[in-house]
């Protein structure tokens, strides 16, 4: 499998569903991967049938890969401003079978479609998206690229 120049990673914290969609589409987004274990917001337009329908709108594709979201006790450490307690918790999930298969799954469809992580969180050193994307760059080479410019370190 020949890695794609880079992977995208987004959190929608702060965004509003329009100004996402405007970012997502700038970028040349193919399809959003909502790495989500709760495909479900407070924040309007962001819930799963919501946000698909919007995506699909702006001719962008959606992938819900349950199995790739941080456990309840990980989003919580997360939620606390504890991103070590985080990843820890974090990382035996993404040792599972399910999780490893979804990632492999990631990994083989990202090589062909111009792909970007979704979750909540704005800063991706405070999200568990960034651990996906650093195993897809660790195990397929993906370079790494956080959304909106201003979000990420890797400019």
């Amino acid at each position: 499998m020949a890695a794609p120049a880079e992977i995208a990673t987004i959190g929608y914290e702060g965004l509003p569903p329009e100004d996402f969609v405007a970012i997502l589409r700038a970028e040349g987004v193919v399809r959003v991967v909502d790495v989500r274990a709760i495909a479900n917001s407070r924040r309007p337009g962001y819930s799963k049938r919501a946000l698909s329908g919007s995506l699909a709108a702006a001719g962008i594709g959606y992938l819900h890969l349950r199995a790739l979201g941080t456990p309840a006790e990980g989003r919580a450490a997360a939620r606390a401003g504890r991103p070590a307690e985080m990843r820890r918790i974090y990382a035996a999930q993404l040792a599972t079978a399910e999780a490893q298969a979804a990632l492999e799954e990631l990994a083989r469809s990202a090589a062909d479609t111009r792909s970007c992580l979704l979750c909540l969180e704005a800063d991706p050193a405070q999200c568990h998206r960034a651990c996906v994307a650093e195993e897809l760059a660790r195990r397929w080479g993906f370079a790494v690229r956080h959304l909106p410019e201003e979000a990420g370190e890797d400019r």
